[in-house]
């Protein structure tokens, strides 16, 4: 049986310096693996000169493909447009910045020729800074696992080999994308963790810093709703509905009890006000919260509309947007 061949997408973001020595490390692996493969370079609006150099780059080498936005989407954007334009068998994500080993590739592509579905990595040697990056890692790690229920030492590892199949069902916006494992699951993807070498980034800096947190914490209830939720929201809101009528019941009963024992004036008791007002007020904005996400969905899954806008595709056959496969 021939083997399956290999898209390997690349979101890269002023890594002017990095982009060559991807390009060469990643040609030098794939060649010697023997299959069939496209890089496929998503430049997410450099202003460093990364664009002239994957220009050059698609100039000498065929199997290299370019998409240039015309500004800055974020990396969500990026993953999602080299999802979209991959056309191989199996689908690699990679970062840019040389962090992640290109040597690595060949055992996940291994791994999912034994009937993965998707192979995630664990930067579990990480060649970064202890308290603005490793330790907000763990933690983050530590509590979506717990939430989501996912068991996972690493959600944020770019680097990720997926079968076409699944890698083109997965939506990605916002900053969706370090759920990559968690969404494919949720389509029924039988995947798997696996330890990979994690560099120390030699040229260029870090896109991301601690202030990341907090969007993390906001992606990560989207995704407990979409993975927990979606399909019967009324379990999220009807447990909410009930747990609001016990404490307004709660809240009455104790009013009234001290209404009828110490003559305490029940219309402005505090206790009765502030529980009715805070149950409220939480529920309703929970609850926008998450009808704001339904609306994203069928925005860009139900009108074809892209969260990003290319300007040039280069060594592409049919250049155009190829749209999600709906799934019930």
């Amino acid at each position: 049986m021939a083997s399956k061949s290999v898209s390997v997408v690349i979101p890269v973001y002023n890594e002017r310096e990095n982009t060559p020595l991807m390009h060469d490390e990643l040609t030098t692996v794939l060649s010697a693996c023997g299959r069939d493969y496209e890089l496929i370079f998503v430049d997410d609006g450099s202003t460093d000169g990364t664009r002239e150099c994957l220009k050059e780059l698609a100039a000498t080498d065929a199997n290299t493909k370019s998409i240039f936005f015309r500004r800055n989407y974020g990396q969500s954007a990026a993953m999602l447009a080299g999802l979209q334009h991959a056309n191989c068998d199996y689908v690699v994500t990679i970062d840019g910045d040389l962090q992640n080993d290109p040597a690595d590739i060949p055992m996940m592509l291994a791994k999912l020729d034994q009937g993965y579905d998707l192979v995630h990595g664990w930067r579990k040697d990480r060649q970064d800074k202890l308290f603005s990056r490793k330790l907000p890692s763990r933690a983050a790690n530590w509590l979506i696992s717990k939430t989501t229920g996912f068991p996972i030492n690493d959600l944020g590892c770019t680097l990720k080999a997926i079968r076409r199949e699944i890698a083109s069902q997965i939506e990605l916006y916002g900053e969706m994308h370090r759920f990559i494992p968690i969404l494919a699951n949720r389509l029924g993807a039988n995947s798997t963790e696996v330890i990979t070498n994690h560099r120390a980034r030699q040229f260029g800096s870090t896109k991301y810093g601690i202030g990341r947190t907090t969007r993390v914490l906001m992606d990560l209830m989207t995704v407990k709703f979409l993975t927990s939720y979606l399909a019967s929201p009324m379990k999220l809101f009807g447990k909410l509905g009930l747990w609001v009528l016990l404490i307004g019941f709660l809240s009455c009963l104790v009013t009234l009890g001290m209404k009828l024992f110490s003559g305490i004036d029940m219309t402005g008791n505090p206790l009765l006000l502030l529980g009715a007002i805070s149950a409220i007020l939480s529920v309703q904005f929970f609850s926008l919260g998450l009808l704001g996400e339904m609306c994203v969905r069928i925005y860009y899954g139900h009108e074809n509309h892209s969260p990003y806008q290319v300007r040039e595709l280069i060594n592409f056959e049919q250049p155009q947007i190829i749209p999600f496969r709906k799934v019930a």
